[in-house]
């Protein structure tokens, strides 16, 4: 299995489509600034048969070590992105045959 980034999702729609690659990439580009937006307001994103995005509170660490100085230290409680597949993603990636990885 490959590493896909950005660029290589917007050639992937352009054949799929053939709208130009620009308008393309600032779609992409608005979609991903507006899950940010939504998930930095506290919100959840739900895209029906994909996953849904959401902002979920991590407790901080009662006994961490820093590890330059060996001190103990408390960890600070703060929020992660969290993303949770759908079912049809999970069915999908469930199936995958171990030689395509």
């Amino acid at each position: 299995m490959a590493k896909i980034i950005k660029s290589d999702l917007v050639e992937e729609v352009y054949h799929n489509t053939n709208f130009p690659k620009q308008e393309i990439n600032q779609i992409t580009d608005s979609l991903l600034a507006e899950i940010k937006n939504a998930l930095c307001k506290g919100n959840t994103i739900e895209l029906r048969n994909f996953g849904t995005f959401e902002p979920k509170l991590r407790k901080g660490k009662t006994n961490a070590r820093n590890p330059r100085t060996g001190e103990i230290v408390q960890g600070e409680t703060h929020y992660i992105a969290s993303f949770k597949a759908g079912r049809e993603l999970k069915e999908k990636i469930w199936n995958l045959k171990k030689s395509e990885k």
